[in-house]
């Protein structure tokens, strides 16, 4: 095995993998210039990694535990790759999905590839990879019964959860870009720091709020025991009673919203319009969701809310005719939230 990937092979993973187990986020990318897409790409495609072995199911919750954190070791480069890399073939056979047992098999180049990596890039990579599996194990924990529905007590919990796997992609995304991209914004970094991190946890908020129902009926509820003990409510009765519910949830909408406002502010500020382009187009796609859900009310409990394709190529092949221009993104930001 080779330390360093090959530009051929780190295109095949960007490519192949990436785009199976993420149309969405491998759409956005391939905006970027080659110097932010490969460590973006890298860093994402070993975050699904860590995010499978957390949710295979047919391993009891301690051994996944044990898993993540030998994985995140030899991400850190304080474990043997070799050790790791063995370990986590072990889990290939247990993927239903194909995408899935790919990525897992991806897993030594994915290891070469950061070895070879420029010195700055490969620390912000196992900067976020730790928050990120900080994060997975913290929902192991909490959620170590799948028989009995459990909530986070507070909602100070669903921040910290929020930030450990979403926040902070946002400030090691501004990280990259203001040391590859020339002038990159028109704020500060340490401005564009905050508004990517309050973007980066508005993002997984809507992934919280669109899988409310079936994380729910695998026992877990990511909002805080304490709202709904305020309206008698306890979490193993959101199913049955979504009308209760509905003020809860529509309070962390609303809160999302404020959230993806933040991006939108974040994005406006990129001077490069192609990084502006790769950077918005998730606050795009989350404002449409949102709108969704905000429509489909309780039943959105019940049944998969999704953005159609049609719907998200319409918003990419729009910001690439007129090249990602402002006036342009507000338009579609406005027309997504009806």
């Amino acid at each position: 095995m080779h330390d360093i990937m090959s530009p051929g092979s780190t295109k095949s993973l960007r490519t192949e993998i990436l785009r199976s187990v993420s149309r969405s986020f491998y759409l956005s990318i391939r905006f970027l210039p080659v110097q932010l897409r490969e460590p973006i790409a890298l860093a994402y495609l070993l975050a699904r990694t860590t995010d499978t072995v957390a949710d295979t199911a047919q391993i009891s919750g301690s051994a996944r535990m044990e898993t993540l954190k030998l994985l995140s070791n030899g991400i850190q480069g304080t474990a043997s790759r070799d050790v790791v890399v063995q370990l986590i073939a072990s889990f290939v056979s247990l993927q239903e999905n194909v995408s899935e047992r790919q990525l897992l098999e991806s897993l030594p180049d994915c290891l070469a590839c950061l070895e070879g990596t420029e010195h700055a890039d490969r620390n912000d990579i196992r900067l976020v990879l730790e928050k990120i599996t900080r994060g997975q194990m913290l929902d192991l924990q909490r959620f170590d019964n799948p028989q009995e529905i459990r909530a986070l007590s507070t909602a100070a919990d669903l921040e910290e959860y929020t930030y450990l796997v979403a926040g902070c992609v946002g400030e090691f995304w501004t990280r990259l870009c203001f040391r590859h991209v020339r002038q990159f914004s028109s704020r500060t970094e340490d401005e564009m720091l905050a508004l990517g991190k309050r973007y980066g946890m508005a993002l997984q908020l809507i992934n919280v709020l669109r899988d409310a129902g079936s994380d729910l009926r695998a026992g877990r509820c990511y909002f805080p025991e304490h709202e709904l003990s305020a309206v008698h409510l306890t979490p193993s009765q959101i199913l049955s009673e979504p009308d209760r519910f509905q003020p809860i949830y529509r309070t962390w909408l609303e809160n999302a919203k404020g959230g993806l406002t933040s991006g939108i502010e974040y994005s406006r500020a990129i001077k490069n319009r192609r990084v502006r382009a790769a950077t918005v187009l998730p606050a795009l796609i989350g404002a449409r969701t949102l709108a969704l859900l905000n429509a489909a009310g309780p039943a959105a409990l019940q049944r998969i809310v999704k953005v159609a394709r049609s719907e998200v190529r319409a918003m990419i092949l729009s910001l690439g005719l007129t090249l990602a221009s402002r006036r342009r993104i507000d338009a579609i930001f406005d027309r997504a939230k009806l």
